[in-house]
C-alpha cells in the first residue's frame, strides 16, 4: 500500500544520516527504509523506532509521518 505521506528522507538528508545508519540505530534493514520513505506503509512500531532513532520524541510524530 503506497501513498503514506511522510518527511522521512528530508529530515533524514537534514541530519546528514544514511538510509543504512538510520536502519542500524532503528533496528530495521535499510530496505524497509528506503520502502517507507517511497510511501508504503510500516507498522506502528517500525514508526516509533525511526521517530526515536531520529532523536525526536514520540509527541513530535506528526513532523515524520504526515497521516
Amino acid at each position: 500500500m503506497k501513498n503514506n505521506k511522510n518527511n522521512l528522507k528530508k529530515i533524514r538528508e537534514e541530519r546528514l544520516i544514511s538510509k543504512a545508519e538510520l536502519a542500524r540505530k532503528a533496528g530495521i534493514s535499510p530496505i524497509t527504509v528506503d520502502r517507507i520513505e517511497k510511501g508504503y506503509g510500516c507498522r506502528m512500531t517500525t514508526k516509533r523506532r525511526l521517530i526515536r532513532a531520529l532523536g525526536l520524541k514520540l509527541s513530535e510524530k506528526d513532523k515524520v509521518f504526515l497521516e
